[in-house]
């Protein structure tokens, strides 16, 4: 049997810190085949994630890990190796979390092969950790949003432990990449361009989890996209808690527009898109990038939260109301198709009538192509958990249905105007509800469906759109 003190022998690990988890996956190997022949089968994985778009893409390193290393990957929790990648934006996603472990528990006691790890956002919480350690000692591994690259060693270290591995760190200036990773698509992947945040909205837990802004240099990133269109990929998403803000702390700056232009010249790839845009950080010259731009999609999120100064000033975002419509109406002028998406919170510590109507009036004039409305709740850690003048929660109730029914009207009133018309769209997959249709997914991010084969997949093709179902189209192929 493989001992934990002999695989740590430091004249065995590489120094570098990508061949050091190569070596890591080596030896993690050769322990699951021991595992296995004890099993008498292949043992199984299945990774849940919640949250953002940058908690997928870390699942699909940690699953890329796992599958260099040997297990294979299961359909469901009835698996030999559950892992939890969790997101703590709001407090409910944490109960979720813990319901999952109870429902595990059970499982687990009928599986003596069984193993269940929680990582990403939720474990950099210390209150949370300590739960777990008290309430949940079945856990065998315990890692955060800095240290997801170390996967393959904490793996190996929970593989010969009888006790639980926890291992947080508070932050980290590291940025590891180059690593086994498994995308769900091939035909698009989304890349990391920067990590953490430093904006400190009064409402946000992201700052606190992710830690400071750190952003990777822009040779990297585009290495890693010639290699994903060499592989196939057609569109790449560029994902950073805050993408305007990119280039910052590099030793020799360069903005998110420099970086912009440098993607657009990599030949084969069709279709760029970010995630997500802060308005306070949003240039000018981006906005004549996304002008000139022939790959960069027509579709920018663009949280507002607030139409209120005084809220917005509460929520420590950095811009007025003014500000944002003046933003708005400079990239119409330069784009005048684009699709602008946003976020919004209801019933922010505060917020009057007159501070909701001022909301509403920007959903009135900016007219959002979609919009994702939240009611707001405290968040533990975060400046605004503490502020006294909370709102009434059938208040908040009704604004929210009154945000909500004008938000869709809208959004319906501007889908409607594409009917009829002829786009490009990237066939994504077979549609869930429907064998016979195929669906795909316009620039300006609206989904399509049309009948087709499974072999469209991949391809952008021209599509007619012949019926608006208001959040969606059916179409044909040209």
């Amino acid at each position: 049997m493989m001992r934990l003190e002999d695989v740590l022998s430091e004249d065995k690990i590489p120094a570098t810190e990508v061949e050091r988890q190569y070596y890591f996956i080596d030896v993690a190997k050769q322990i699951l085949e021991d595992k296995e022949k004890e099993a008498g089968r292949k043992l199984t994985f299945c990774v849940n994630t919640f949250g953002c778009q940058m908690n997928a893409r870390d699942s699909e390193k940690l699953i890329g890990i796992l599958e260099q290393v040997g297990y294979v990957q299961a359909d469901s929790e009835d698996a030999d190796f559950v892992l939890y990648n969790t997101c703590t934006v709001r407090e409910n996603a944490n109960n979720k979390v813990y319901g999952h472990l109870g429902y595990l528990h059970n499982k687990k006691k009928k599986n003596p092969h069984m193993m269940i790890a929680l990582c990403g956002c939720m474990m950099q919480e210390e209150h949370v950790v300590e739960t777990i350690r008290k309430k949940y000692r079945f856990v065998d591994l315990v890692f955060g949003t800095h240290n997801i690259y170390k996967f393959a060693e904490l793996l190996v270290r929970s593989l010969l432990s009888e006790s639980m591995i926890v291992d947080i760190w508070k932050d980290t200036d590291q940025i590891v990449e180059d690593l086994p990773i498994e995308r769900k698509y091939s035909f698009k992947s989304g890349v990391n361009i920067m990590f953490g945040c430093n904006n400190f909205c009064s409402y946000c837990i992201v700052p606190y989890v992710r830690g400071r802004e750190r952003s990777r240099k822009p040779i990297d990133i585009i290495r890693e996209i010639e290699k994903l269109v060499a592989d196939g990929v057609v569109e790449v998403m560029l994902l950073g808690q805050n993408v305007n803000s990119y280039g910052k702390n590099l030793d020799e700056p360069v903005t998110f527009a420099q970086l912009l232009e440098q993607v657009e010249q990599i030949e084969g790839l069709e279709r760029i898109r970010f995630m997500t845009s802060h308005p306070k950080d949003l240039s000018d010259e981006l906005i004549e990038v996304l002008g000139k731009s022939k790959k960069v999609c027509k579709h920018l999120h663009l949280p507002l939260q607030s139409g209120s100064s005084k809220i917005l000033q509460k929520m420590n975002r950095h811009y007025t109301k003014e500000d944002y419509l003046t933003l708005v109406d400079k990239i119409r002028a330069a784009v005048p198709d684009m699709a602008i998406t946003t976020d919004i919170i209801v019933g922010f510590p505060g917020e009057t009538e007159e501070d909701f109507l001022e909301t509403l009036d920007v959903v009135e004039k900016v007219r959002y192509d979609s919009a994702f409305t939240f009611i707001y709740s405290k968040r533990t850690g975060t400046p605004a958990a503490s502020m006294d003048d909370q709102i009434p929660s059938d208040v908040v109730k009704d604004r929210f249905d009154r945000l909500l029914s004008r938000v869709q009207a809208i959004s319906a009133e501007k889908a409607k105007v594409y009917e009829g018309k002829t786009v490009d769209v990237l066939v994504e997959e077979i549609n869930q509800h429907d064998a016979s249709l195929m669906t795909g997914r316009m620039s300006n991010n609206s989904t399509v469906h049309f009948p087709g084969e499974a072999d469209l997949i991949g391809q952008i093709l021209p599509i007619k759109l012949v019926e608006c179902k208001g959040f969606y189209y059916i179409g044909e192929r040209v």
